[in-house]
């Protein structure tokens, strides 16, 4: 049975006031003007912080009160930064069940009315309990990826420089994303150090912001054709490689093959970069490029929206802005945009057929890769 993506809704992305519930509520209105507020059956909701002005919100009631939709039967997922990837996959899959019609997906996260201290604790959450106790952070450990990485396919810190100037450059098109305005390389390898080799402008930023979609039964412009998960160690000292996500790898190959595709028919990409090298990794991991060639295709410019293999249109993570449980939900977002010909000025060159979301938890512990395509409605 066909899903497809009927609308598509998101607010700004940066520092914000509204609350955890008014960032949901914005994004979710947004995306039900998109299908003119037709009846929603199912309500699936991500958020992993879930901040409220008392303590922890208890979200999903919460946000179905606020949206009307109390008729509607719901759900509320956390996988931390992929959250927002496990929400479209499980609303994907209940409708393809038959059991219901229309869903309303919405990923949202309030961040910035806490300390970088305390946003910093809170997200090693998704780490392993040894490296928290041993003081490892979320950059700390891609610090050491980063590190394996670019010792491995021996590269320098400028093919970093690179991928944040992307990031940036994209961003700069999208005015709901957090940063409005490029960066250099020079800019990028001057900014002050996080976890070397990872500097500031390599890492994404601490943000607010919500985005929803209405996924409908049928053929649409924006079709799934394809979804994959897969895991990983959760302890990064109990992997094979830290120079690859097999998390990503198993995804990937579970969506081709459930979408009946090969890697060679996808025209773009959204991938989760929370750290910029990441981005690098990938698109490797995907196949979209061979092992330690991504560096070339950033250099090249091949990732741009009028190259072979468009990365990130939206900005990415890097430059969108990274509300954590949100941001797997925009990279799907945005694919469905550009597929239904909505991205307006970030839209790529050639209107794309075939579009991919890879969404990231935690150091790429548990991975959602996600294929949409043009489909006649």
């Amino acid at each position: 049975m066909s899903v497809h993506v009927a609308s598509v809704g998101t607010g700004r992305y940066g520092k914000r006031p509204e609350g955890l519930i008014d960032l949901a509520a914005e994004a979710a209105n947004l995306a039900l003007e998109g299908i003119g507020r037709k009846p929603i059956d199912l309500l699936v909701a991500g958020t992993m912080l879930a901040h409220g002005p008392y303590g922890t919100e208890t979200f999903l009631p919460r946000l179905a009160s606020r949206l009307s939709l109390e008729s509607a039967s719901g759900f509320r997922v956390d996988s931390a930064s992929g959250t927002g990837g496990m929400a479209f996959h499980a609303a994907a899959l209940l409708l393809g069940s038959g059991r219901f019609d229309r869903a309303l997906v919405v990923a949202a996260e309030k961040m910035t009315d806490q300390s970088t201290a305390i946003v910093t604790r809170e997200l090693a959450a998704s780490l392993h309990t040894s490296e928290v106790a041993h003081g490892a952070t979320m950059p700390a450990l891609a610090a050491l990826v980063t590190q394996r990485y670019l010792a491995r396919h021996g590269l320098g810190t400028e093919a970093c420089d690179l991928a944040s100037v992307h990031a940036r450059a994209m961003a700069a098109r999208n005015p709901n994303a957090h940063f409005q305005k490029p960066v250099t390389a020079a800019e990028v390898a001057a900014s002050r150090p996080v976890a070397l080799p990872l500097r500031l402008l390599h890492c994404s930023a601490i943000s607010d912001g919500a985005t929803a979609l209405v996924l409908e039964r049928g053929k649409g412009p924006a079709t799934v054709l394809g979804l994959g998960q897969g895991f990983d160690a959760l302890r990064i000292a109990d992997r094979a490689d830290l120079s690859s996500f097999l998390a990503t790898r198993v995804a990937a190959r579970r969506a081709y093959e459930s979408a009946h595709l090969t890697r060679k028919e996808v025209e773009f990409v959204e991938v989760h970069d929370a750290f910029s090298p990441f981005s690098m990794i990938h698109i490797e991991d995907l196949g979209l490029c061979g092992s330690g060639e991504a560096a070339h295709w950033f250099e090249k410019g091949w990732v741009r929206p009028d190259g072979r293999l468009p990365v990130n249109p939206s900005g990415g993570v890097v430059g969108r802005g990274h509300p954590v449980a949100a941001s797997g939900l925009a990279e799907v977002g945005e694919v469905a945009l550009q597929l239904r010909g909505e991205a307006g000025r970030r839209a790529i060159a050639r209107a794309p057929k075939v579009g991919l979301a890879q969404a990231m938890s935690g150091i790429a512990s548990h991975n959602f890769v996600t294929i949409l395509g043009r489909e006649a409605a």
